[in-house]
């Protein structure tokens, strides 16, 4: 097993300042401190042999996601990992991070240095330096919405896409949709291509054809109330939210010439213009899933995914199709 002496050695410090690196002291340079941690994984260091006496550690590594504001999308998603923690004596760090934080220290060292010995990570872009770091990452890693399919050491909770597109699509055809559309983001990402997916799958289950003209994947497109449809599912809440009020500002209503239906149940999805049709992620739930899916890895039970079941909320945002046909006849 390598040892603080190893470290020592090829970085060419005392065992003391290898020490005081690990254990975050206050006296050595950024520079030296990231230099030692980023040996210490080379080598393959244990980070439960800096100090027998620390506490038990995990993080939440949060990025692009409010989790401060209770209204905040992450903010249950933090609470409910926190509330299962505790209960098997673990301490819980918050940490926001950012693309530059990443770029100055590997996935591995940063764990190393705070003795985290496992994280649950929100909100990561796929261009992220950790993104790359966590296909071959010796912590273990729970991701909410994203997925590395390279590690078993990195396991991915959500909710059901298919399960909730496919309800969603299903209420749509009982109230007289066929020419349902698509909104959603680009497919670059794990949860982009999952919904788009699932939205594919489901209109295909139902024996619906797809109009490519009323299918976009980059945000949205100005063809799509032209073209016909009478119905529009949204990857997410913000999207749906944003569709409604440029349908607003061409004179459409909702959802007497266009139903809308959007994915999250958002904190404002139910106080919108009208009240949104969505289908509901459970975060706190959520949240209690990441703890579960960390402690099986940490348990070395190495387990992929964890999905919740999905539920659709109906409000007043979809309606029956109205009589003469699409949007685009108005």
């Amino acid at each position: 097993m390598p040892t603080i002496n190893d470290i020592a050695k090829i970085v060419g410090v005392s065992k003391s300042t290898v020490s005081k690196a690990l254990n975050d002291a206050g006296d050595i340079s950024g520079t030296l401190r990231k230099k030692i941690l980023e040996t210490a994984v080379e080598i393959g260091y244990e980070k439960n042999r800096i100090r027998k006496d620390a506490a038990r550690k995990l993080c939440i590594l949060i990025e692009n996601m409010d989790h401060k504001d209770p209204s905040g999308f992450g903010h249950d998603l933090v609470i409910g990992f926190e509330q299962m923690a505790v209960l098997s004596d673990w301490e819980v760090d918050v940490v926001d991070t950012s693309p530059e934080q990443q770029s100055r220290m590997s996935y591995d060292a940063f764990m190393l240095g705070g003795r985290y010995e496992g994280a649950f990570i929100l909100g990561l872009s796929p261009s992220d330096p950790w993104m790359e770091d966590l296909k071959d990452a010796r912590t273990p890693a729970v991701l909410y919405d994203n997925y590395i399919q390279e590690n078993p050491l990195v396991a991915y909770v959500g909710v059901n896409s298919d399960e909730g597109l496919e309800m969603a699509v299903s209420y749509l055809k009982r109230l007289g949709h066929t020419r349902i559309g698509y909104l959603g983001g680009e497919l670059k990402t794990q949860i982009g291509r999952e919904r788009y997916q699932a939205y594919m799958r489901a209109m295909e289950f139902h024996g619906l054809s797809v109009d490519q003209d009323l299918v976009y994947t980059a945000g949205y497109g100005p063809g799509l109330l032209g073209a016909g449809a009478t119905a529009v599912l949204c990857q997410h809440d913000q999207l749906a939210a944003e569709l409604m009020g440029h349908c607003r500002g061409l004179g459409y209503r909702i959802p007497e010439d266009i139903s809308v239906i959007g994915f999250d149940d958002a904190a404002f999805s139910a106080h919108t213009e009208p009240p949104l049709t969505t289908v509901r992620q459970d975060r706190n739930a959520l949240g209690r899933c990441g703890y579960y899916a960390l402690a099986s890895l940490l348990g070395q039970t190495y387990i992929s995914s964890l999905l919740l079941r999905a539920e659709l909320v109906v409000r007043g945002s979809a309606g029956p199709v109205r009589a003469g046909g699409g949007s685009g006849s108005q």
